[in-house]
């Protein structure tokens, strides 16, 4: 996606990897790279540290915040995008197969996502012998969270196929009524779904040390088979659901889609990252090892309902860039390093009339990724001691 780019000279600290890194597959080697290396809490830098921390933590609290409203209450000063997209016959979705095909291909997208990139990326660079920037690919290796999130990207998948977010089939749901037109389709998206989630968890832990494990390869291809089968859905259902033949039971799908399973994972997003932003706070305040560990925890809890919203990256969130916002990665370590020492947090925001450039290089010194970078290592947090 294009909230992914590749700062590969920018490296961190405390690196914990099997590999042994090719000569040509090194980064830069100035005072800049030396910094990023070597960056770690101490009494020089505390105050910028936790000045950092609740900057990139209010930021995280008002786009999730944002995006809740957008849902819920008002987008761009007219109706909710829940409305938009539950009464549909509009411009955006000019049918109710139009937001179940929405659905599904936010879908697609995100299991496509998962093993070709995030899975995908590390293994690829591995494999070429670049083992150092297979390492840099690998996203939440700060706080060995890789696998957890990619699961719960597939359970964004079940979620929505599902209708519920407690791994149950809602009665109004696309896989309630696709097994009553294709039960071998039903049947094989459930096992699809449960055979890439199972295949992330089997990735020996942390992924970041796995990278070429014959697990690795078997979530690829679990994720592929993902991908396969809901493209068949999609395929399958718009010929069932073109001709408005079944707008009824559609109509109570997209309905339970948006109550039961978008508002409140962007609920739960708003709520968990407002507790973030005062743990964050709480620890500027007083930083000690203590508060270090609750805002690790914190931050466990807050990413969780993102990573379970990346079905449907679809609407506002597109729209306003707040997927980047929140999600860029790899990061500009290099540049985290020069706003730490200039205390300059204006460079984390951005306007629409910025340029795609300066957009893209505020939204990698901030967001969740960054937030971990300046709280976790080697799965870890980080210590004041």
């Amino acid at each position: 996606m294009s909230k992914r780019f590749f700062y590969v000279a920018a490296l961190i600290a405390g690196l914990v990897f099997s590999a042994t890194s090719c000569a040509d597959d090194k980064g830069g080697s100035g005072d800049d790279d030396d910094d990023a290396i070597n960056l770690d809490y101490n009494s020089s830098n505390a105050a910028s540290w936790g000045n950092y921390m609740y900057n990139v933590a209010a930021l995280l609290k008002n786009d999730a915040t944002n995006l809740y409203n957008d849902w819920n209450l008002s987008y761009k000063g007219g109706a909710s995008y829940a409305t938009t997209f539950k009464n549909h016959n509009n411009s955006t979705y000019p049918s109710a197969s139009s937001c179940i095909q929405e659905m599904i291909e936010g879908c697609i997208d995100i299991a496509g996502e998962v093993g070709d990139a995030k899975i995908g990326d590390p293994y690829k660079l591995y494999i070429q012998g670049k083992t150092t920037k297979a390492l840099y690919a690998v996203e939440s290796w700060y706080s060995w969270h890789s696998r957890d999130d990619y699961t719960n990207n597939i359970w964004s998948i079940r979620n929505c196929y599902y209708g519920s977010l407690n791994g149950e089939i809602n009665a109004n749901s696309l896989s309630a009524l696709v097994a009553t037109l294709n039960v071998d389709l039903n049947s094989r998206m459930i096992a699809a779904i449960k055979n890439a989630a199972d295949a992330i968890q089997n990735i020996p832990q942390p992924f970041r040390n796995n990278i070429n494990s014959n697990e690795a390869r078997a979530a690829m291809e679990a994720c592929s088979t993902l991908e396969t089968v809901l493209k068949e859905l999609n395929r399958v259902t718009q010929g069932y659901f073109n001709n408005g033949s079944y707008d009824t039971q559609l109509n109570g799908i997209i309905n339970n889609y948006v109550d039961g399973v978008v508002l409140p994972t962007y609920k739960s997003l708003m709520e968990k990252n407002t507790i973030l932003y005062n743990v964050v706070n709480t620890f500027k305040n007083n930083p000690d090892n203590d508060n270090f560990e609750a805002a690790c925890e914190a931050w466990l809890k807050a990413r969780e309902p993102w990573e379970k919203s990346e079905a449907f990256l679809f609407g506002p969130v597109d729209a306003k860039g707040l997927d980047p916002n929140m999600d860029s990665w790899p990061l500009d370590q290099v540049a985290i390093v020069q706003i730490l020492k200039s205390g300059n947090y204006d460079d984390l925001d951005w306007t629409d009339g910025d340029s795609d450039d300066a957009i893209e290089a505020a939204q990698n010194v901030r967001g969740f990724h960054t937030l971990e970078f300046l709280l976790f290592k080697n799965g870890k947090p980080r210590r004041v001691n």
